[in-house]
C-alpha cells in the first residue's frame, strides 16, 4: 500500500513539496493547514523615458489615467493569480493596496496583499506588481516603446507556520 503525503509532506525523495513520489509535479493539500491571517508586500518599478514621465506627471498621456488603469490591473492580477500560477492555491484575497509612485526614472510600485487563509499571499503581492506594471506599459507603450518592468521581488511577509519575514533580515 502507498503512501498518500499529508499537508506540506512529499513522497519524493528529494523532499520538495510539490514533488509526488514518481517526481510528478503537484498541488499541496493545505486543508489541514488553520487559517489565519497572512500579508505579503512586493515591490517592482517600470523603467520609463524622461518624455514619459514629464507626461505621466501632467496628465498627457494619450490613452487616459495611466496609474488608476495600473492600480486597477494590479487588483485584478492579485485576484487572478491562480488563474496564470499553475500550484498556486485559490485563495480568498480580502486586502489589496498598491501605490504607484511616479520619479524620474519611472513608477515605483509597491503592493500588499492581505488574507485569512490557509497558505500565504506572496504570489498574489508578486502577480499584483507585474500585472501593475504591465498595465501601465500598456498605457505608455506609444509614448515609450522601451518601457521596462524591473527588479519585482517579495520585500515581507507575515503569518504561516514559518512567521514573519522581511527582506534583509
Amino acid at each position: 500500500m502507498s503512501h498518500t503525503p499529508g499537508p506540506d509532506e512529499s513522497g519524493h525523495p528529494s523532499g520538495f513539496t510539490h514533488l509526488d513520489e514518481s517526481g510528478a509535479a503537484r498541488m499541496v493539500d493545505v486543508s489541514a493547514k488553520g487559517v489565519g491571517a497572512r500579508t505579503a508586500t512586493a515591490t517592482g518599478r517600470v523603467l520609463l523615458s524622461a518624455d514619459t514621465v514629464a507626461a505621466l506627471r501632467g496628465g498627457e498621456v494619450p490613452k487616459g489615467d495611466a496609474l488608476a488603469v495600473a492600480r486597477i490591473a494590479g487588483i485584478q492580477g492579485a485576484k487572478r493569480t491562480p488563474d496564470l500560477v499553475p500550484l498556486c492555491h485559490p485563495i480568498a484575497v480580502h486586502g489589496v493596496d498598491v501605490d504607484l509612485t511616479v520619479t524620474d526614472e519611472g513608477v515605483d510600485i509597491s503592493a500588499t496583499v492581505r488574507t485569512a487563509d490557509r497558505t500565504g499571499v506572496e504570489m498574489e503581492a508578486l502577480t499584483c506588481v507585474m500585472t501593475a506594471g504591465l498595465g501601465l506599459v500598456d498605457m505608455v507603450k506609444a509614448l515609450d516603446p522601451e518601457a521596462e518592468v524591473t527588479c519585482v521581488r517579495v520585500e515581507e511577509k507575515t503569518g504561516g507556520k514559518k512567521g514573519d519575514w522581511r527582506r534583509g533580515d
